[in-house]
């Protein structure tokens, strides 16, 4: 066996995609405007069979035509021909940066079109008119879609997290009806991308403006020195920015945008997104995970069905496209506070775009009086939403997207306006509006930001994707109120049933320019003070293998390796052949709709084995999406056997298990949407863990971006040592790393056993908030116990077993509460004995808790002990 595994193994190592011709070769630009002749820094990359069509793919801000090597190779290797380059004043590409001006870097743009129709590799549409599309993220996103207006040669787009409006990413202002780079200079990002400029270290007429060319230069020290947009700002701007030119664009487009974006909010690709579409032009929109922020990538799966429609199929797509999202959550990991993950898609298209209806809004009530805020002398101290470049090590140090009401509001200079703990989830897609009444009391100007934030029971306090609302009012009367809205950022955030909402307006951000006189301004809701939140909902994008991980040694992972080839093709066949047996098959209650929905329904489960031993007897019970429900039960009392009953690793000897109304058997399609760990880990000792991980998901033979392999390692936690052999490892590392495994793809349904098992105290309380939050994306955690305090802690539902029986199944408050309740007034004497048997002496713990931890042990006596 383990010849057989270390072969399997090497034949997965060495099986690699074959090389990408490339070659590399500089091709003219524009001059520049005093003459001097500018090159480009290009490098073609060849598919397997040419002619094909073409790619012309743009790198970011700061970055060069290395930085997208991986996708070009990618791109090459599903059957394009791919040219990337260097922008001029990048990399070792000549010239000076105009800012994706029209008349230099669009125009260069131009120039390598007609390069391409020149290559013999290179399809052709007609003479001179290559078959070509454009993508880029960023400045490359921009210059994509500047190119589709200005060349009507380009036959598709892909724009990732890119402008619409330059001056109102740079100024902006979030007060309805506010004129475009009316707002607040967002300092801070600019000197970021001032500083990626570089420094040629030349000392003459251009020294300390980097690469930059002198117009771009002088800008920057404008805004930087005023804090204000002056009219020759706004036209340099407005002409690098594709909210000019959209009405040209008739290239079918598709959009992405990162949710955690505080450079390129959403709402830019939502202002790309109507104007192009008002042409008639066919758009997609995706708000993906990341972003400037952020980090993460645009899908190329994604690009590339874009693009196949377009360019090899030669179709054009519908304009009904359907809108896509991540839905995160807020965080997973209370170590990072990142989001993870799961793609919805709405068949009815973009809100507001090609006959789709706006989004459904409701409004959630707010209570708080008028409020009197401070704006400090200097704007010092500011409060700290999101840093450009430090927002991701900041985020993963805990200090954003999770408790952060010490950074976002600092003492004196922030009002607050509350809602009622909801009664249900919402899950808010796109931009909240609010009414409010600002009064200055000082000044004739106000510089404020408006965030929503999301407040839990336990009075955890977080600002999704650390984004806020800046507003700058001019010419108020100190005195006199001002009614005004305000557009809250766009965000894709579940609300979790029981937080609050809160709207915060502050006087103060670190990344904004701020008055240097001290102000103060009254603030208070207006009306009924009612918030407006956009919600939607559509179908969740899902894998289709299964992935329900049996960590059981090493005969198992040699089967997942065999499964990596074999299983894409078996499961296929299978599917086709028996499909899935569903509630509508044979439910007695005809309750099939409904059942469909709902992840887990145990009905009168038995599993006896031939000895006449019967491990479980007669259980039943439901979960329904967002729970964490515990099985909670000494050693024996079947947790175990169930759990792997509802992974369809054993039978059951009667009853069922449905999971989203299809019933389990062995091999059931349906637990695709189903992750699990159950009992002891079996990886293979002499890879580390990360390798482990990557291993089992190659089984599934699934797309590696949909394992989210580095969340799941941040979910472990497990620091430097991931990279280290997992025969080093201690217990309790082999522990988290099989709970990273097990959200691999982050199933809808995940189901653990013992979780909590060789973790320490600390690891304990963040593996808690772990799984509360997955539930709070609408996922829902199955996970067993033996400890009647951990799972009062985790869960938010507990199914209690003896002997293979239900004893109590209910809301944990209830279960908890009632059990302490009895045991303390019916018999204290007794309750005591019991601790005093297990081994807890008074002084220990808590006397409630103390009486609660003997629970378990007491429902083991007779039925005078149970009552």
């Amino acid at each position: 066996m383990l010849g057989l595994i270390a072969a399997l193994v090497a034949i997965a190592a060495v099986r690699r995609d074959p090389p990408i011709a490339t070659t590399s070769q500089r091709i003219a630009g524009v001059a520049e405007p005093g003459g001097a002749a500018v090159s480009l820094d290009t490098t073609l990359y060849l598919p397997e069979s040419t002619p094909a069509p073409a790619v012309l793919l743009a790198h970011g801000f700061g970055g060069s035509k290395g930085s997208v090597a991986d996708e070009a190779r990618s791109l090459a290797r599903r059957g394009y021909v791919v040219l990337t380059y260097s922008a001029r004043g990048f990399g070792a590409s000549g010239g000076l940066i105009h800012l994706d001006a029209p008349d230099y870097e669009i125009a260069d743009a131009s120039r390598l079109v007609d390069w391409l129709a020149q290559q013999s590799s290179v399809e052709l549409d007609g003479p001179g008119d290559p078959r070509v599309g454009v993508a880029g993220s960023s400045y490359g996103g921009a210059l994509a879609l500047l190119l589709a207006a200005y060349d009507t040669r380009i036959d598709v787009v892909a724009a990732d997290i890119t402008w619409n409006e330059l001056a109102d990413a740079l100024f902006p202002q979030s007060e309805q009806g506010g004129a475009t780079g009316s707002g607040v200079f967002k300092r801070l990002w600019a000197g970021y991308l001032f500083a990626a400029g570089g420094d040629d270290g030349d000392s003459g007429a251009n020294s300390g403006c980097g690469r930059f060319a002198p117009e771009i230069c002088d800008l920057y020290q404008r805004a930087a020195q005023t804090g204000a947009a002056d009219a020759a700002t706004l036209a340099l701007l407005h002409a690098s920015s594709p909210a000019s030119v959209l009405s040209s664009i008739t290239a079918p487009t598709l959009l992405s945008q990162g949710q955690r974006d505080s450079l390129f909010p959403l709402g830019q690709a939502d202002a790309n997104a109507r104007g192009i579409a008002a042409n008639g032009t066919p758009v997609q929109v995706r708000w993906r995970a990341g972003g400037h922020d952020g980090g993460g990538s645009p899908s190329l799966s994604a690009i590339d069905d874009w693009f196949q429609t377009v360019l090899v199929d030669g179709k054009r797509p519908a304009t009904d496209q359907a809108f896509v999202f991540d839905r995160s959550g807020a965080g997973l990991s209370a170590a990072t506070g990142r989001s993870v993950a799961q793609t919805i898609r709405v068949t009815g298209g973009y809100p507001g775009i090609a006959g789709a209806p706006d989004a459904p809004r409701h409004s959630l009530a707010l209570t708080g009086a008028a409020q009197t805020i401070n704006a400090p002398a200097g704007g010092a101290p500011a409060a700290v939403t999101s840093v450009p470049a430090l927002g991701g090590l900041l985020d993963a140090a805990g200090l954003l997207g999770g408790q952060t009401a010490a950074l976002t509001d600092p003492p004196g200079q922030v009002a607050d306006f509350v809602s009622a703990p909801l009664s249900a989830s919402v899950l808010v897609v796109g931009s909240a509006q609010i009414q409010l009444t600002v009064t200055s009391l000082t000044t004739t100007s106000a510089t404020l930001f408006v965030g929503l934030h999301d407040v839990s029971p336990d009075g955890g306090d977080s600002l999704p994707a650390g984004l806020v609302s800046p507003v700058l009012l001019t010419g108020l009367q100190p005195g006199v109120p001002r009614d005004v809205t305000i557009e809250l950022p766009g965000i894709v955030t579940q609300f979790a049933s029981g937080d609050r909402l809160r709207v915060s307006v502050a006087t103060t951000d670190l990344g904004y320019t701020l008055p240097s006189a001290p102000a103060q301004y009254t603030i208070q809701l207006q009306g009924n003070g009612e918030l407006s939140v956009p919600t939607l909902s559509g179908e969740t994008l899902r894998s289709g293998s299964p992935r329900v991980w049996l960590l059981a040694g090493l005969a198992a992972v040699a089967l997942a390796v065999l499964v990596a080839w074999l299983a894409p093709i078996a499961l296929a066949r299978r599917g086709r052949r028996l499909g899935p047996r569903t509630v509508a098959d044979d439910s007695p209650d005809g309750d099939a709709d409904h059942g469909n929905e709902v992840p887990l329904i145990v009905q009168d489960l038995v599993k006896e084995y031939r000895s006449g031993y019967r491990a479980v007897d007669g259980v039943s019970f439901r979960v329904e999406r967002g729970q964490v429900v515990g099985l909670l039960g000494p050693n024996g009392a079947g947790k175990t056997t169930v759990l792997r009953m509802v992974m369809g690793l054993i039978r059951p000897t009667s009853g069922r298990i449905l999971v989203f109304g299809q019933v389990i058997v062995p091999g059931a399609p349906v637990l695709s949407r189903l992750g699990a760990f159950v009992e002891g880990a079996g990886f293979l000792p002499h890879l580390s863990g990360r390798d482990n991980l990557r291993l089992f998901w190659a089984a599934t033979g699934l797309a590696s971006p949909e394992a989210d392999v580095e969340t799941a390692l941040e979910i472990a936690g497990l620091g430097a040592s991931v990279d280290r052999k997992v025969k080093t490892y201690s217990q309790g590392m082999r522990q988290r790393l099989a709970i990273a495994q097990a959200m691999l793809g982050l199933p809808e349904v995940l189901v653990l056993d013992e979780p909590t098992n060789g973790l320490d105290p600390p690891q304990i309380a963040e593996m808690r908030s772990v799984l509360r939050r997955y539930a709070a994306t609408g996922r829902t955690v199955i996970v067993s116990s033996h400890l009647l305090s951990e799972v009062e802690q985790t869960c938010s539902h507990v199914v209690v077993m003896h002997r293979g029986r239900i004893v109590s199944a209910g809301a944990v408050e209830d279960i908890a509460g009632a059990g302490s309740t009895q045991l303390a007034v019916a018999d204290p004497a007794k309750a005591m004995a019991a601790l005093t048997a297990a081994g807890i002496t008074a002084t220990e713990v808590p006397a409630r808790r103390a009486l609660e931890e003997v629970f378990l042990q007491l429902i083991g006596g007779d039925d005078d002990q149970r009552s």
